[in-house]
């Protein structure tokens, strides 16, 4: 039987500071997460595992470090994390996989439903693909070397769950002892890690299908994950010289790479079951030109936008039934790519949950602060009007052309026209958050994907 590593998220150093996760009342992330671990590792042990707590000192990526570092054939690895959103009534616990990974899924319900066994209070948002996630993929997931998994309990920021966390720590801290002694019993049998040994592992091939035609080399699958040759990268467009994070494999003297580390890279990336084929294709054969260019054409239809919000939240369409026609209405006229402003409105408004800060009533779909810094942020007369709103602002950063409509922006003479033309350059500007585009890039692609162009 291998081993279990258990992490409680945050507490570590993040550069010189200690990052405490989220903060909310009299706690943080931190403290409430390493008591929990503290009652997960002892109770497993107590049922004959051998688990590994990683220290609380150790920032990211030192934990990653220090667990592969220790890894062996037959280990796995869970952090556990708790929410926080401005919404106090959010709530709920997912768990995160690698995307892509059917296998890594299974695993993910597994731990999930063991603690709702024990804490049926706790409400499901369900087993979750890592590029659901606000940067679009979760380091934990992808760069621990055994199968891992992320488990967010549940939201400090919501008084049930956070009352959950808290009062009913040793059922939460039983119902995941459950999961991973399941969870680990199950990879028992599961293909070995690269990691080296004495023996060299022999992995399954598969195909893959490259733009249309099958590639005359093969990838391989390691722990149910799809790996292909590094040149691939190459023929794709894609450098990888500046990605050192992109974990690499050696396998009878072949390098190769996980192909779903190519998303980050807008290129198409999916599995075919029944041939056992890797897809990929790029995504300048399906929308020319730089998908993340503010100033052009959207690639999706009015339906597809109304079906990916749809998705996200159920009621979204309930209060601004026109929303994903108005994008496209307003973008059209100013020259703004509607999916780009469509995904910062999923971004700024969480998929039009919206939090406390600004009221659906306001319209304001694009976070858009009132001159002279009313904390309640801007107000427009209507949906439309908000959206209008929205698309001037983007063409005040993106683009040094007149306006077409009449200005409805309070901001747009704030902005040095032309400063941020790519989604990326809006980050520190339009926001404060420094990965700001990085969380409109990862909704871009997710609305690609369900729309079949990515």
């Amino acid at each position: 039987m291998g081993r279990i590593f258990i992490s409680a998220g945050h507490g570590g150093f993040e550069g010189r500071t200690r990052d405490p996760g989220s903060v909310v009342g009299n706690t943080t992330e931190a403290q409430e997460m390493i008591l929990i671990r503290d009652l997960v590792a002892p109770e497993l042990r107590s049922r004959g595992f051998e688990v590994l707590s990683v220290p609380d000192d150790l920032s990211s990526m030192q934990t990653l470090d220090w667990i592969n570092a220790r890894a062996r054939t037959g280990d796995v690895a869970l952090e556990i994390q708790a929410n926080a959103f401005s919404n106090p009534a959010t709530r709920g616990t997912s768990v995160y996989y690698i995307s892509n990974n059917d296998q890594r899924k299974a695993h993910a319900e597994l731990l999930l439903l063991a603690l709702l066994r024990r804490v049926p209070q706790l409400q499901s948002r369900g087993a979750k693909a890592d590029t659901t996630a606000a940067l679009g993929s979760l380091v934990f997931c992808r760069q621990v070397v055994p199968p891992s998994l992320l488990m967010e309990i549940g939201f400090l920021s919501n008084p049930d769950d956070r009352a959950i966390i808290q009062t009913r720590r040793r059922d939460v801290a039983l119902g995941i002892a459950d999961g991973l002694a399941s969870w680990s019993r199950a990879v028992s049998g599961i293909s070995p890690t690269p990691t080296p040994t004495p023996t060299p592992p022999a992995y399954s091939t598969v195909d893959i299908n490259i733009n249309g035609g099958i590639y005359d080399e093969k990838g391989i699958i390691v722990n149910g994950n799809a790996y292909i040759p590094i040149d691939l990268a190459d023929q794709l467009g894609v450098n990888l010289a500046r990605s050192p994070e992109i974990r690499r494999i050696s396998y009878r003297n072949v390098v190769y790479i996980k192909a779903i580390e190519l998303r980050a890279f807008n290129i198409s990336v999916s599995w075919e079951s029944s041939t056992r084929t890797i897809v990929l294709r790029s995504v300048s054969v399906i929308c020319p030109g730089l998908i993340d260019r503010i100033m052009g054409h959207g690639n999706t239809s009015e339906v597809q936008l109304m079906m990916f919000l749809k998705s996200n939240n159920e009621d979204a369409l309930v209060r601004f039934p026109d929303l994903p026609k108005l994008y496209r209405e307003e973008s059209a006229i100013e020259g703004v790519n509607h999916d780009i402003a469509f995904c910062q409105m999923c971004v700024e408004t969480a998929f039009l949950r919206f939090g406390t800060s600004i009221s659906p009533e306001q319209n304001n779909f694009g976070g858009i602060a009132a001159v002279g810094g009313d904390e309640d942020g801007a107000t427009f007369p209507s949906a439309r009007i908000g959206v209008r709103a929205q698309i001037q602002h983007l063409k005040a950063y993106a683009s040094t052309a007149p306006l077409v409509q009449e200005l409805v922006d309070p901001r747009f003479r704030f902005v040095t026209r032309g400063v941020a033309p790519l989604i990326d350059q809006l980050s520190g500007r339009w926001a404060a958050d420094l990965q700001y585009g990085t969380k409109v890039m990862a909704i871009l692609r997710r609305l690609y994907e369900s729309a079949g162009l990515l």
